[in-house]
């Protein structure tokens, strides 16, 4: 299928895409602090700026876009133009989603992906939460 729209208005478009306070990640913002868990948000001295931080739990949490992330879900499409750029960029994006998992290991922390689209059923993202910052469980 080809883009309905102009390279200009695509770049446009492609350039509103936030890095923070995404939708999801304010859903899970609001879900783990609903959930009484207190937490700082993008940790700047932190290697991938996770979304989430709970420092005294040395765990953190990062909201990955379905998309942008490869998650292995209907989200996770490859646009049908520039396809080489595309699946460049994304497996760049995996390996770096991967090194940084890796170096935030080796510094003592646990690290969780959540999916934008496990956003969706609230009582899964809750219990998830849960069992996540309630125990020292990876």
């Amino acid at each position: 299928m080809a883009d309905k729209l102009t390279p200009e208005a695509r770049s446009v478009l492609m350039g509103r895409v936030k890095s923070k306070d995404t939708k999801p990640e304010t859903v899970v913002r609001r879900m783990a602090h609903s959930l009484g868990f207190r937490f700082r948000l993008h940790g700047e001295d932190l290697p991938g700026h996770p979304d989430l931080v709970f420092r005294a739990k040395r765990k953190v949490i990062f909201v990955h876009g379905c998309f942008w992330h490869r998650h292995d879900c209907a989200r996770a499409t490859v646009p049908s133009t520039n396809v080489a750029f595309w699946v460049d960029k994304f497996a760049k994006n995996v390996a770096r989603d991967r090194a940084v998992v890796d170096a935030l290991h080796q510094m003592g922390w646990s690290t969780l992906i959540i999916w934008e689209c496990e956003t969706r059923n609230r009582e899964e993202l809750a219990q998830r939460l849960t069992g996540y910052l309630q125990t020292g469980a990876h």
